[in-house]
């Protein structure tokens, strides 16, 4: 891990960017500048983030972040990119509940501006978990905390879930469920079969994967409960916290309306992640941190609601992180930065963990 490269994230030139964003702005704020463009180091593989600020005296915002879709020619991590669904989600979650998520601004659906469709939002300061090398391990400000500031931060950010699933109405969260028929979670489940399908499509499957989904159906839930908005990819790594109090939670791409263990699923097995990676090359990580039994405990308390088949939903967001790290392997292979193996299983990074899940042997 210390030594296999970064996946590519980008297939755009940051000053290009900016000189178009320029260009788009001036239409909507005649004579405003467009300064201090970048990207940061942490951008992800599917959608992207443009840092600028805005100089204007009647700017609405001046310190901004521009969510940008993925270019459509990179090889993209999902099939889609609804820029406007985020949008939307984001709005909603700031009208309705007290969940911190930067004020959106600006959307635009006409891909010829960017070369995709965008929104903009307020820029907020502070830090964040990082995902490379993973806060696991030493060496950043996350794993240098003490003990009780990393209860602190895992206290505020359970509250942070458990108040968006309290919070929203559930009817609001309705546009979200994908076409199909059955309950929400039938839903959900059937459009990952459809992702997973788009995945490997001309490509070799993942047997893993697909004993995963059978696995999936011999678990599934007699009472799966009732469906919420979830965020959809629910971890520490998409919050910015001032201190360790979180001001802004980010990346809705995923948000689905669901039962809420598929948010709370995702969230246990996401740190289970990165501290099994971390065990595997020789660290001990945060073991008495994000514990699944402490995060079930804590969100009963706060909601009410005990969480409940949590063997079912943290090997579905397991089998689901899976499919996309087998297409972030297959992507890599495409830019030429590493070589398709024999055995498609070994792409997935925590093939291991994967297969006891299936098993029965993990937790």
């Amino acid at each position: 891990m210390a030594t296999a490269p970064r996946p590519r994230t980008s297939t755009r030139e940051p000053e290009e960017l900016g000189r178009r964003l320029a260009a788009w702005l001036d239409v909507r704020l005649p004579g405003a500048r467009v300064t201090n463009v970048s990207v940061p180091g942490s951008n992800g593989m599917s959608s992207e983030t443009l840092l600028f600020d805005i100089e204007h005296p009647d700017t609405p915002l001046r310190a901004c972040a521009l969510r940008l879709a993925a270019d459509p020619a990179a090889y993209t991590v999902f099939p889609t990119y609804d820029m406007p669904r985020q949008h939307r989600v984001m709005s909603l979650v700031a009208q309705h509940t007290d969940v911190p998520v930067p004020r959106v601004q600006w959307l635009e659906a006409d891909p010829g501006p960017l070369g995709a469709p965008f929104f903009v939002m307020a820029r907020a300061e502070g830090r964040v978990p990082p995902d490379v090398m993973p806060y696991t391990y030493e060496g950043n400000w996350l794993h240098a905390a003490t003990d009780a500031e990393r209860a602190a931060l895992q206290e505020e950010s359970i509250s942070l879930l458990a108040r968006l699933h309290e919070q929203f109405p559930s009817k609001e969260a309705e546009f979200l469920l994908p076409a199909g028929e059955g309950t929400p979670l039938r839903r959900h489940v059937d459009a990952q079969r459809a992702y997973y399908s788009w995945v490997v499509g001309g490509l070799a499957p993942s047997p893993l994967i697909e004993r995963a989904f059978a696995r999936l159906e011999e678990l599934w839930p007699q009472d799966e409960g009732p469906a919420v908005l979830n965020w959809g990819d629910a971890r520490i790594g998409n919050v910015i916290y001032d201190g360790f109090t979180p001001v802004a939670v980010l990346d809705w791409e995923m948000a689905a309306y669901a039962p809420r263990e598929v948010d709370l699923g995702w969230t246990v097995y996401l740190h289970r992640f990165f501290q099994d990676l971390t065990v595997g090359f020789g660290q001990p990580g945060l073991p008495d941190f994000l514990r699944r039994e402490d995060l079930e405990r804590r969100y009963a308390e706060l909601t009410g609601h005990t969480p409940r088949d949590m063997e079912f939903h943290t090997l579905y967001a397991a089998l689901r992180h899976g499919i996309v790290m087998l297409r972030i392997a297959y992507r890599q292979a495409h830019f030429g930065e590493v070589e398709v193996p024999a055995d498609p299983d070994s792409l997935i990074l925590h093939h291991a963990a994967l297969a006891a899940m299936v098993q029965g042997t993990y937790w």
